[in-house]
């Protein structure tokens, strides 16, 4: 007989670690695991010296939020621990989104965060904790499939459908991860906590990026790398010099304001090449793409990657979180994989992530993703001329 988490077993006999991170979607969450009767232990991260962004609202994981958590725990009965965590979050996370910025990337911490923080170091400490699952906050779903296995799939509130951000889950780790909120909305989670009487049901959203309190990305970039602040040019497609930046960091492929540059016409950055530190800027169609080379492909489709893309697999793809997903064809190419988009999309930046579904619409299966190492338009191919100004193709 299986309980409410899809698990042999009656509640009261089943331990369950929930990932506290002081909002109000986790602290929902264990307060319903909770009241079902399972073995609830939540655990809080802490994750780096929060001592700025302790008051500041749209930061998660800082001091109150630590608080929050604690206080949650108590109100609902349930054991509760902080990890210092520090360590290996700056290592896995911190540094490596530093690099990706001094390389001309844009990065999405949240994604590396989940990966190598909370579904691999955390969950190895519940299982330590002799917990048959670790359950979160997040906004997605996962599904028992036929075999046993289990699939992830959007959440039902399209809205709050955080599926881009877990793309690099392995099958090994579905296993072991429950979302008890991929089917209600965020109205509903909010009533849910009011019901439980927890303080932070109206508490506001995480927004900005947690271990950057004061909202500028750059002031981090430049401490671990400053050579990413040094100056350099400002130029067109041709090459032709238009004026100087600040620091490549201050750019992200897409942007158009704030280049400090004048022109007739608008200007949109088109690529980054932190090897010559220059800023490329172009017309608002030079930022169309059609393939995606992609790194760090992780697949949670049905089968082996390679026998399930065989010539190429038509999916939908998403390359921003905030995007639709769109038709793609994924194709392995000289050992590594590639994306076709049957519409070109703008703004394709390095770093971001292109995530593959099977539909798109609905409470899609997510299939897997990799990381964006590069883009270009077909009509480029795979020409010297796609790499005219820098080290990379059209975009790197």
């Amino acid at each position: 007989m299986l309980n409410s988490l899809d698990l042999e077993g009656r509640p009261q006999d089943t331990r369950v670690v929930v990932a506290m991170s002081g909002g109000v979607d986790s602290s929902a969450t264990a307060a319903l695991l909770k009241s079902q009767g399972y073995d609830v232990v939540g655990i809080t991260l802490q994750l780096y010296d929060h001592g700025a962004a302790t008051h500041r609202k749209g930061s998660c994981c800082a001091g109150q939020d630590i608080h929050d958590a604690r206080a949650v725990a108590e109100r609902i009965g349930i054991p509760h621990y902080v990890l210092d965590y520090e360590s290996r979050f700056r290592e896995s996370v911190i540094d490596s989104f530093a690099d990706s910025y001094a390389s001309g990337e844009t990065p999405v911490p949240c994604i590396e965060c989940n990966r190598s923080i909370k579904f691999r170091d955390l969950l190895a400490t519940a299982r330590e904790l002799g917990a048959s699952a670790l359950a979160t906050g997040h906004y997605v779903s996962s599904r028992r499939l036929a075999d046993g296995s289990r699939a992830l799939v959007c959440a039902a509130d399209r809205d709050r459908d955080q599926s881009y951000f877990l793309f690099a889950t392995t099958r090994d780790q579905l296993d072991f991860l429950r979302f008890p909120l991929g089917d209600m909305t965020k109205p509903q989670t909010r009533e849910l906590a009011r019901g439980f009487g927890l303080s932070v049901a109206d508490k506001h959203d995480s927004q900005d990026i947690c271990f950057v309190p004061t909202g500028r990305y750059t002031d981090i970039v430049e401490r671990l790398k400053p050579n990413a602040m040094e100056p350099g040019e400002i130029v067109d497609l041709n090459g032709r010099a238009l004026g100087i930046h600040p620091g490549i960091v201050h750019f992200t492929v897409g942007q158009r304001r704030g280049l400090g540059i004048a022109s007739r016409a608008p200007l949109y950055v088109v690529r980054l090449d932190a090897a010559s530190r220059r800023v490329v800027v172009g017309p608002r169609e030079a930022l169309r793409m059609d393939r995606i080379i992609l790194r760090d492909v992780n697949w949670i489709g049905d089968g082996a990657l390679d026998h399930a893309v065989g010539d190429g697999l038509e999916m939908f793809v998403r390359v921003r979180s905030t995007r639709a997903p769109q038709p793609a064809w994924l194709r392995a190419v000289n050992g590594g994989y590639e994306v076709e988009l049957i519409a070109s999309e703008e703004g394709v930046s390095p770093g971001q992530a292109c995530v593959f579904y099977d539909a798109p619409l609905g409470q899609a299966r997510v299939l897997g993703g990799g990381f964006i190492k590069r883009a270009m338009p077909r009509s480029s191919g795979d020409s010297p001329a796609s790499d005219a100004v820098g080290s990379r193709p059209l975009v790197a």
